[in-house]
Formats: structure tokens, sequence, C-alpha cells
């Protein structure tokens, strides 16, 4: 059995970091705005902060799916990036 060596570089690792924060500040941004539309206190803005978590990590899978069927079409057509 070989052994698998995978490496992922600092540059992916820094536009996969950049992706979760837009998607974090993205989901924050909603819990701004429905504090405000519904009225509530804001101190929901930080007690809320493990459901905005929650909301950034889907918002994250749904854009890696977008990313991954790009990808997919891409090579099925052949085209370059």
């Amino acid at each position: 059995m070989r052994d698998l060596n995978i490496t992922i570089t600092t540059k992916r690792q820094r536009t996969e970091l950049l992706i979760f924060g837009v998607c974090f500040v993205l989901a924050f941004l909603l819990n701004i705005i429905s504090i405000i539309a519904f009225g509530t206190e804001w101190k929901e803005a930080f007690t809320q902060l493990l459901w905005v978590l929650c909301l950034s990590i889907a918002f994250y899978a749904i854009a890696l799916f977008f990313r991954i069927l790009y990808w997919l079409i891409c090579n099925v057509f052949g085209r370059k990036k």
C-alpha cells in the first residue's frame, strides 16, 4: 500500500478562509437584518452566534457545491479556467 500525501498550499488555505469569512459575514448581516425586521433586542447579535456559525457553514457548503459543479462542467467541456 502506498503512502498518500496531500499538500494544501498556503494560497488555497487563504482562499478557503476568505470564502468562509465572506459566508460568515453574510450570515451575520442576515442576523442583523432579521433583528431589525422583527424588532428584537440587539443582544441577539451575540447570543445567536452559534446559529450564525451554522448558517455560515451551510452557505459555505452551498458555495462548495457550486464550485464543484463549475469545476465538473469545465472539465467535461474541456474549457480552461
